[in-house]
């Protein structure tokens, strides 16, 4: 994640999760031109995508695996948040629910998933110092 970019109420990265992200990351290579480049996981690899004329990632597209097996199919927004336990708090208190996490992103920070009282679902994203 870009230095710039980690400042609380930004929305930091976005990641598409499904189930067939080989094909979908071909999809896009297609349709926008990006490259990729692969992420290793446990098993398997997800896709960070990069610019047509760039070297920096703009985006992920990841299998529905591993952490984001319990994930829909969809865009997912990381909005940075200064403290990941008082966000979850709140959106407990008003009316939304925890789809999954917190979980911890070892030197990166932690991150949960949840889902707004309108149904809508985000990502919260607590950089480490």
């Amino acid at each position: 994640m870009d230095e710039k970019q980690v400042k609380a109420g930004t929305i930091g990265w976005v990641d598409l999760t499904v189930n067939n992200a080989e094909e979908i990351r071909d999809f896009y290579k297609e349709v926008i031109g990006w490259k990729s480049d692969t992420v290793a996981m446990n098993g398997y690899d997800d896709f960070c995508m990069i610019a047509p004329d760039g070297d920096n990632p703009v985006t992920g597209i990841c299998h529905a695996r591993g952490g984001n097996a319990d994930l829909p199919s969809q865009w997912l927004i990381y909005i940075i948040v200064a403290d990941l336990d008082r966000s979850v708090e709140a959106c407990r208190k008003g009316g939304g629910s925890i789809i999954t996490g917190p979980k911890d992103m070892g030197e990166e920070g932690r991150f949960c998933v949840i889902k707004d009282p309108a149904g809508a679902v985000a990502a919260l994203y607590e950089p480490k110092d």
